[in-house]
């Protein structure tokens, strides 16, 4: 069974907060039913958001990739395949970036998958 890390952008640009609140709940459902997608196709699935996502909003924690590297990266590392769920922003998106910069240090494949609406 290969083993997947899920990434795709969280926070957003949006300064108002019930709007950010809102963007990261949308993020955070997408990503998860991403995440079930692979599951049912028989992957075994690591998604950062979906499995963080409640334990920031508990606790307050910060959503910058700064704080989410050391959590993040032992699962880079144990990942075959790293994948991105391509929701709006990817490409800008600092933690996606951190992720990419170490999946590449270690040369794992990377697979790219689309928002469908």
């Amino acid at each position: 069974m290969k083993k997947i890390y899920l990434a795709c952008p969280y926070t957003s640009h949006y300064k108002f907060g019930f709007f950010n609140i809102l963007h990261r709940w949308i993020r955070f459902w997408k990503v998860t039913k991403k995440a079930a997608e692979l599951m049912t196709q028989n992957y075994c699935v690591f998604s950062p958001i979906s499995m963080t996502h409640p334990i920031a909003i508990a606790k307050r924690l910060p959503g910058h990739w700064e704080f989410w590297k050391k959590q993040d990266t032992p699962f880079i590392e144990w990942c075959d395949e790293f994948h991105i769920l391509c929701l709006n922003g990817w490409n800008k998106s600092t933690g996606v970036k951190g992720e990419l910069e170490e999946v590449k240090k270690l040369n794992k494949p990377v697979i790219y998958h689309e928002n469908k609406k």
